[in-house]
């Protein structure tokens, strides 16, 4: 069976999936002041954040329309699969199944499944392995949505960031109480829930402190690590990641590592200096 995987562009692609025809990514759009940037392979991270830094407001997003998502389900693969940031973070998942909707309108049926990620980022690029292995192994289209939506329930986020402004002011963090770090150089360790809302899993002093704090955490709650993928993705803090990554492989055994640099809407968001990590 042909198939196609559309993430949207908060989910990073390693540089294997940019050359695989199988997987397709629909870019959302990001806007500072009056600089409109989209989340494509024109994609420049050290510009973006340049201009974020001189900016006094807050840089925002927008997500693919549903006619976008139906163009892309326009093609001649038989199995189509869209993986989207968290329903509960964006509309990219709405926009993805209003165009499943519309092609089916217009155009009739045809196999397609929209996976809501409930995480992010990295997240994302998981899932999208996930149903390529399963499209590989010859399942049908039924089997292959019911193992990736368990995989996705499996699935943990956790996330370290320099600052929690912008997912603030952008009201990803309306289920949070008010969370003042201040002067203290508090930093939160956050992760995801499993319905896809942002939620605070402890905190530290510090930013290193942060992150062992997360390792420590990944290392308690992963299960059967040895058939799981370990994928971290940072944004411009290379040497931070591989820090991360070094730490829970002294304490975990994993099937692989993925370790990507952040695309641009997980650059908005994680902002200069952020880690999200997803077992």
């Amino acid at each position: 069976m042909s198939y196609k995987i559309i993430v949207d562009s908060c989910g990073e692609f390693t540089e294997r999936l940019k050359k695989d025809e199988h997987f397709v990514s629909v870019p959302l759009q990001l806007q500072v002041d009056d600089h409109i940037i989209v989340d494509d392979d024109t994609f420049n991270q050290a510009e973006f954040l340049r201009l974020v830094a001189e900016s006094p407001n807050c840089p925002k997003s927008s997500c693919p329309s549903p006619e976008k998502y139906m163009q892309e389900y326009t093609n001649e693969a038989e199995n189509i699969y869209a993986v989207t940031l968290s329903s509960q973070l964006s509309g990219s998942y709405n926009s993805a199944v209003l165009g499943k909707n519309l092609y089916h309108e217009e155009k009739g049926d045809k196999n397609i499944h929209v996976f809501d990620s409930r995480s992010a980022s990295i997240g994302e690029t998981l899932i999208a392995l996930k149903t390529e292995e399963c499209e590989k192994s010859g399942m049908k289209f039924s089997e292959i949505i019911k193992v990736v939506e368990e995989y996705i329930e499996g699935l943990n986020t956790y996330f370290v960031l320099e600052s929690l402004e912008t997912l603030r002011k952008n009201g990803r963090l309306s289920n949070l109480k008010a969370f003042v770090a201040g002067a203290l150089n508090i930093k939160p360790v956050m992760g995801a829930t499993k319905e896809g809302t942002i939620c605070q899993l402890g905190q530290a002093r510090g930013i290193n402190k942060a992150l062992d704090k997360m390792i420590n955490l990944i290392v308690e709650q992963v299960k059967d690590s040895e058939n799981k993928i370990l994928a971290i993705s940072h944004c411009n803090c290379r040497e931070r990641a591989l820090m991360v990554k070094d730490e829970l492989l002294k304490k975990c055994k994993f099937k692989d590592v993925i370790l990507c640099d952040t695309a641009g809407v997980s650059s908005l968001y994680a902002n200069d200096g952020g880690i999200i990590v997803v077992v």
